[in-house]
């Protein structure tokens, strides 16, 4: 196995623990939870971001190593067509981490699918990041509900991305923390001042709606289409990949503006030229338990905001009156209406007081903490183990 170094590395022998995060998400797919927070654990760890495999046309496997900005390291297993993917990562992975032994070794999983090569490693901790319920998304592999069962026995933390997620985990392990959706309240806050405006708007009629995240079996295109034709004047702008359905099922409308992905350095200038902010999710087995990120970055970057009633969204905001929830798109019109014009400093006043609670440094320092208080026991190792029987690993993404 062969393993690329990364263009830029430190002097000298690294003594930091090393964090490795088990992701089922790209890197660069779109900045998330993962990013966050494995940027701000960069700053006392060794982070190695190791991803899902590539095929490509090569004689032998190997790790496609980046440095990230932030102080990640990315690894990519690139592997050639039709080879044993299990057991070309495992090895990749013995090769990578064998450089590192005698560090403290965390092992961060976002996906429980990781386990099918990476089972016979003994970290130091071990953590289960569950940021949403895997086995609900579209394409989920029919072992995910074992392989989480596998992973929930060998976890030493389990932190939970929302309320909902919390309650249905909170009786499958002795030690779990809710770990809501945070915020960087300063990169959002950007849209309340003079940011230009993108070209891509230049030619989009006010007033606008705006969405942004990951397009898929997520949202409920009904809904929007409808909203779009009872609100003609009102312009709907998209921004996000469309990822596990039909760019062809997307609705169609003057008013709708499809614009694609765009970077999460971008995304305050567009929200600084919105006048909304929605969240039309549908309400199915994928959103049960999701606790949307883009709910207090609407928020921070002073935008009033409707929402279909996401649990988390309802009990979190709606329930403090932040955000208003609806259930049909003649109710999200009408709140639209209203909220075109109701805009105040009292309501920009209680945002900010709820924003000030919550931030990605404050959850990470949180996180830290439990990471610390678990009891060192022996320099990792890498020992064979009983194998996890070979799947196919999750696929997707999920930015909500």
């Amino acid at each position: 196995m062969k393993t690329a170094a990364p263009p830029t590395r430190s002097s000298g022998r690294d003594s930091r623990p090393v964090l490795l995060c088990l992701s089922h998400l790209r890197w660069d797919f779109v900045f998330q939870r993962p990013q966050h927070l494995m940027t701000r654990a960069a700053r006392d760890n060794e982070v190695i971001f190791f991803e899902e495999p590539v095929e490509r046309d090569v004689e032998a496997p190997r790790l496609e190593l980046s440095a990230e900005t932030g102080g990640v390291t990315r690894a990519i297993p690139i592997l050639p067509r039709g080879v044993d993917a299990v057991a070309a990562q495992r090895a990749l992975l013995d090769d990578l981490l064998e450089e590192r032994a005698g560090r403290r070794l965390v092992a961060w999983f976002y996906t429980p699918m990781a386990l099918a090569f990476a089972d016979h490693l003994r970290p130091d901790v071990t953590v289960y990041d569950c940021m949403d319920e895997l086995s609900a998304f579209r394409g989920a592999p029919p072992a995910m509900l074992d392989m989480e069962r596998r992973l929930l026995e060998r976890a030493d933390l389990v932190f939970t991305g929302g309320r909902s997620l919390y309650e249905a985990k909170r009786d499958r392990h002795p030690r779990v923390s809710c770990f809501p959706s945070s915020i960087d309240t300063a990169h959002f806050a950007q849209a309340r001042g003079g940011v230009p405006e993108p070209e891509s708007m230049a030619c989009i009629a006010r007033p606008r709606m705006g969405f942004f995240g990951v397009i898929d079996e997520r949202m409920d295109l009904g809904l929007v289409a409808g909203l779009a034709a009872l609100r003609p004047d009102l312009q709907l702008v998209m921004l996000g990949p469309v990822v596990k359905i039909d760019p062809a099922s997307l609705p169609q409308a003057p008013n709708l503006h499809w614009l694609g992905g765009r970077r999460y350095e971008e995304l305050p200038a567009y929200l600084a030229h919105w006048d909304l902010g929605f969240m039309p999710f549908a309400l199915n087995e994928s959103t049960r338990f999701i606790s949307p990120t883009k709910t207090p970055e609407f928020l921070a970057a002073g935008l009033p905001v409707v929402s279909t009633p996401v649990v988390d969204v309802v009990r979190d905001y709606g329930e403090a009156g932040l955000v208003e929830v609806v259930s049909s798109a003649a109710e999200m019109a009408e709140q639209a209406d209203r909220l075109l014009h109701a805009v105040s400093p009292e309501w920009l006043a209680r945002v900010d007081a709820q924003l000030a609670t919550n931030s990605w440094d404050l959850t990470w320092t949180r996180m830290a903490a439990l990471i610390r208080s678990q009891r060192v026991t022996q320099p990792a190792a890498f020992p064979g183990a009983g194998a996890v029987p070979a799947t196919t690993l999750a696929a997707g993404a999920s930015h909500v």
